[in-house]
């Protein structure tokens, strides 16, 4: 999706949350700094990485999620695709003794998980928005092997592929990786939140507050939207 499109979405979420289109620049400004300092991935680096196929498995952080890892463990050579991890999908993957490829996070999952993976040679690719400054000072640099993004205008060192949540975000940069298959895990568009999606949350599942609710629905626009206009198949195993 390029830039001029999709910032008609993104002026419509900026509205729908009540965001600021200014916190959005300032966070990416400090990560572009940041990478600029400690060095970073360019998307065709990325690419270098996991150019041995153009299938990926996308894994979100959805109720379905251990169900459908063990699934794949059992029915699809992990070795034939790309791993991408949508943030806190890390920490269900690594209890299955699973390093993914890469990792589409905006740093709110759990940071341990991410960083053991990151040092088993996962890829990072980090989300700097409004809500994560302090995050992306406190961790960004503890990282190696790090692509920025941002949802507002790309600049320096950082992307834009489109995308809002982790999850949508991640299968956007598959189709930027050249996907051709994209096999979605975990990925429910529905109103229950999960303890890898949320860390603090008392179970493992949590009925998602109107926020978490409305981001979802937008992943599942996304996804909808992918579907419709790149040349990617989509296979959803929660479907």
């Amino acid at each position: 999706m390029d830039f001029g499109l999709w910032e008609n979405y993104y002026k419509k979420i900026l509205e729908d949350f009540g965001f600021e289109r200014e916190d959005d620049e300032k966070t990416a400004q400090v990560l572009d700094d940041l990478l600029f300092e400690q060095g970073c991935l360019t998307l065709e680096d990325l690419y270098e990485k996991v150019d041995f196929s153009t299938k990926f498995i996308i894994f979100g952080a959805g109720p379905s999620l251990k169900d459908h890892i063990k699934k794949i463990k059992t029915e699809y050579d992990l070795f034939d695709y790309v791993l991408v991890a949508a943030d806190g999908a890390t920490t269900a993957l690594t209890e299955e003794k699973i390093v993914p490829d890469i990792i589409a996070t905006d740093l709110d999952g759990k940071i341990d998980d991410i960083l053991y993976a990151n040092a088993c040679g996962a890829n990072l690719v980090i989300h700097g928005h409004g809500n994560n400054l302090e995050a992306i000072l406190k961790y960004t640099p503890f990282f190696d092997n790090v692509l920025g993004t941002t949802q507002a205008q790309a600049h320096g060192n950082l992307y834009n592929f489109g995308g809002f949540t982790d999850g949508d975000r991640a299968m956007f940069l598959a189709v930027a990786l050249g996907a051709t298959e994209l096999i979605l895990a975990g990925m429910d568009f529905g109103n229950v939140v999960t303890k890898y999606s949320r860390p603090n949350i008392a179970e493992d599942t949590a009925k998602a507050d109107k926020i978490k609710t409305k981001k979802l629905e937008y992943a599942e626009l996304f996804t909808k939207w992918i579907d419709d206009n790149e040349d990617v198949k989509i296979i959803n195993l929660k479907s």
